[in-house]
This record gives C-alpha cells, structure tokens and sequence, in this order.
C-alpha cells in the first residue's frame, strides 16, 4: 500500500508542474514586434540593466548550456531548489535523530 501511495504522489507531483506549463498561453508580441516571454528571471533583466548603463560591456564567459526556452530555464532552477531543500531537509532529519539516538543510549548507559 505505501509503494502505491509514493508512486501516486509522484504522479500528483508531475502533473501539478506539467499542466500549469502545458496550459499557459503565450502572449502577443511586444510593440517592437519582438516575442514576449513569459517566465522571465531577475538575470535576464539584470542583464538588460547591464547593457543599459553599459553598453559596450562584454562577459568573461558563456554558459556550458542554454536552455531552449525560459520555461524550461525556470524549470531547471526550481528542480535545482527542490533537490538542495530536500537534502537538506533530509541531513536535518537525520542529525536530530542521531543526536536524539545518542542522548536515549548515554541514559542506558547510566542506569
């Protein structure tokens, strides 16, 4: 029963991301005539920021890769955040159970 429970609260999972992703719409072009994008982050407006002040300004570096779009972009970071939190969560977990472990077997001892 427990397998069945995990294996459908990963299916819950995927489809809350898929279908918010499938169902947005995209909207009409910009007054310049250039594409509108939906999920757009704080780098991708620093960097308008950037070539603002300074126009002739130049990366040290390129990406080793580009997503194909923003959406898939956003969802990279997201599943980046989601896998460090539940690390984290997880080496929490198990440090407050190996100290509360280590207390229970200190007050064997003594007694």
């Amino acid at each position: 029963m427990k397998r069945h429970q995990n294996l459908l609260m990963m299916l819950a999972v995927i489809v809350l991301v898929a279908v918010p992703l499938w169902m947005v719409k995209k909207p009409a072009p910009g007054p310049d005539g250039t594409e509108v994008e939906i999920f757009r982050g704080a780098d991708d407006q620093a960097k308008d920021v950037i070539a603002t002040l300074a126009p002739g300004y130049r990366p040290w570096f390129k990406p080793l890769m580009e997503p194909p779009s923003g959406e898939i972009g956003s969802l990279l970071f997201a599943l980046q955040a989601a896998l460090g939190a539940g690390f984290i969560g997880y080496y929490l977990g198990v440090s407050v159970t190996r100290s509360r472990l280590r207390r229970e077997h200190n007050k064997e001892a003594q007694c």
